[in-house]
């Protein structure tokens, strides 16, 4: 059952999901910062980013090899681009799926040019073969090439051009510790700030030739869920709304009323969380519930609401995962507008998570 809307949405078309399709990439192309001076946010490793290729300059070396790690949306990819556009080298993108053989690898490997950035997203879903290979890749400069099978095969060295690897994963705790420890830097993307965010929104703004004021900027940064893909998405749709319903001038009222059509309230929950909530409250009291017969009130797939749904409502504190299954925080109940119910200390199924 959905609570909102039949025609839920899917972890696919979000207006708040940090995937990117194809129109985002495309923008997100031109809307990308060119260097570190440009990158907003993520202050930490930028400031770290900076001395370790600085001093690459310095030494005319090949920067070490970089980690980033943290959730999709948050700026793996650009500053993958912007490593390579510091040092004056040329880039080539792959992706750990891609790469299911060591064969694919050896290939992309021995047509790198000295110096070129190598940026392998999602590098935690590489084949096990090819991730053996990229040890030696990466430590030594070289591979061995595999000709011929069983007890005729020989291994063929094959010297490689010194490059930097920089690779993303959204998953760092999959990665061996032998593969993570031959990075020479490794970086945490953190969430943003809303403040950050605002200026993600202002620079936006201004290439997308949109105007916007400071009110209108913060409405939509804290809708934004501390994610730049998803800000700069919301921006897109907020300027559809000004420009056919208003002057084109997005201000706080404008961005609210543009983004109340496309039901993402003011905690950046959108159909499908506010659906998984109000079934939790509604028909289960507030939990705890099995994430299988939540998944069927709220007529999704149970990885839909585990993987897509539950890791946003955990993180705002409207969600807790439990033992005994998913229960609905005090949170949870006022941001719905309801009244939780009070349970006997004890009572039918012992006292509740939060009970006092």
């Amino acid at each position: 059952m959905n609570w909102e809307d039949d025609s839920a949405p899917t972890a696919a078309d979000r207006l708040v999901g940090t995937t990117a399709d194809g129109e985002d990439q495309a923008v997100e192309a031109a809307l990308r910062p060119k260097d570190l001076g440009e990158f907003v946010g993520q202050e930490r490793v930028r400031e770290q980013l900076d001395l370790v290729l600085k001093a690459a300059r310095a030494r005319n070396a090949t920067a070490d090899h970089v980690l980033l790690s943290g959730a999709p949306g948050l700026g793996k990819t650009t500053l993958s681009m912007i490593i390579a556009a510091e040092m004056g080298a040329p880039i080539r993108i792959t992706s750990g799926p891609a790469i299911q053989h060591a064969g694919d690898l050896a290939a992309i490997l021995s047509s790198l040019t000295e110096g070129e950035v190598l940026f392998l997203d999602e590098i935690h879903r590489m084949s096990r073969p090819a991730e053996e290979m990229l040890y030696m890749a990466m430590e030594d400069f070289r591979v061995d090439v595999i000709v011929g099978k069983g007890p005729g095969a020989t291994a063929i060295p094959l010297e490689l051009p010194p490059f930097t690897l920089v690779g993303a994963t959204t998953r760092a705790g999959l990665l061996p510790p032998p593969l993570r420890d031959r990075f020479g830097f490794t970086g945490h993307m953190e969430f943003y700030a809303p403040a950050e965010l605002e200026r993600v929104i202002h620079r936006s703004a201004r290439l997308l030739d949109v105007e916007t004021d400071a009110e209108g900027a913060a409405e939509i940064a804290g809708r934004s869920r501390g994610t730049p893909r998803i800000a700069n998405r919301l921006l897109r749709r907020v300027r559809d709304y000004a420009q056919v319903k208003a002057d084109g001038v997005i201000t706080r009222e404008i961005a609210a009323q543009a983004l109340a059509v496309y039901e993402v309230d003011a905690r950046g929950l959108d159909r499908l969380d506010r659906a998984v909530l109000t079934a939790l409250l509604k028909l289960f009291g507030g939990g705890p519930v099995g994430l299988s017969t939540l998944a069927v009130a709220v007529g999704e797939e149970r990885e839909t609401v585990e993987e897509v749904a539950e890791p946003f409502l955990v993180r705002e504190g409207l969600l807790a995962r439990t033992p005994r299954g998913r229960v609905a925080t005090p949170a949870a109940w006022a941001h719905l507008g309801l009244e939780a119910p009070r349970r006997p200390a004890g009572g039918a199924g012992g006292p509740g998570l939060f009970d006092a």
